[in-house]
């Protein structure tokens, strides 16, 4: 008997995607909240390029949404708002933030299979998240967002965090408020931290700065500016803790030993994806 199943049980096991067959390696997200080890440099390379070992790809696109990619081909997009250029791919997990509709949709492809909205059905419910796929796990600390007219919506929005080949990778979405110790807590350790620099359309510079410089991230990547004098500010503001790296286009590829051994803003040019021909 065992002779008839065994065939049928192989092929299935290698029609599982790579990603769903391999083990995430073990971040310290949690365990070693201050720690951020590291020697050298990341360098970067085209989103379809493939991945090289222990390393994760992330890329710009637009607004707030970054597309991450490991090396066992799952791919994640943030802030997902229906759009991410000319290009066939389909995320497998993408996640959205409540504040505005450049960073949410309802027109979700059904072919995407974990659609992670960072608000309950409930208003002020809140949701909780913790999406594990093997090789990433994305979990999420809710937050609280102004609404209309000076109101508040509790637990509104969501801030993202990608545990992928030992890095623990966040993503502040639109955040409206310095988090409090509780959410510090949960966040832990952020490797690599995605950062709107929009000076008050999410939170005012000198209140974002403070956010930053608590996570104490080796790398923190700007996102949400909708003009050079705003990056720009932020830029000269965080400069004198953090070195500043400017890049010519939207990738980097990060591993956990590539980390670099000063805090660094890495400034990425946002690209919409589009296919190799």
């Amino acid at each position: 008997m065992f002779r008839l199943f065994a065939p049928l049980a192989l092929s299935l096991v290698a029609a599982l995607p790579l990603a769903a067959q391999e083990q995430r390696r073990p971040s310290h997200c949690i365990a070693i909240a201050d720690a951020a080890p590291g020697v050298s440099y990341v360098h970067k390379a085209s989103w379809q390029a493939p991945i090289p070992d222990f390393s994760v790809r992330i890329h710009y696109i637009a607004h707030a949404a970054f597309l991450i990619q490991t090396r066992g081909g799952l791919e994640a997009v943030t802030d997902f708002n229906g759009y991410i250029g000319n290009t066939s791919l389909i995320p497998d997990i993408v996640t959205m933030n409540h504040a505005h509709d450049t960073h949410w949709t309802d027109a979700i492809d059904p072919a995407i299979p974990h659609v992670l909205r960072g608000w309950g059905e409930e208003f002020g419910a809140g949701i909780d998240h913790h999406l594990d796929l093997g090789e990433m796990l994305v979990r999420n600390v809710s937050t609280d967002i102004r609404s209309a007219f000076g109101g508040r919506e509790d637990k509104g929005n969501s801030i993202f965090v990608f545990e992928v080949e030992g890095l623990c990778i966040g993503h502040l979405g639109h955040l409206h408020h310095e988090p409090t110790d509780a959410q510090y807590a949960a966040l832990g350790r952020i490797d690599v931290l995605m950062v709107p620099v929009d000076g008050g359309y999410t939170l005012p510079f000198d209140t974002m700065l403070r956010v930053v410089e608590r996570l104490k991230s080796s790398i923190v990547i700007p996102m949400h500016w909708f003009s050079g004098f705003a990056l720009e500010r932020f830029l000269a503001d965080i400069g004198e803790s953090f070195a500043v790296e400017r890049r010519n286009g939207p990738d980097l590829v990060v591993s956990l030993r590539d980390l670099p051994p000063r805090p660094t803003v890495i400034v990425l040019q946002p690209e919409w994806l589009t296919d190799a021909e």
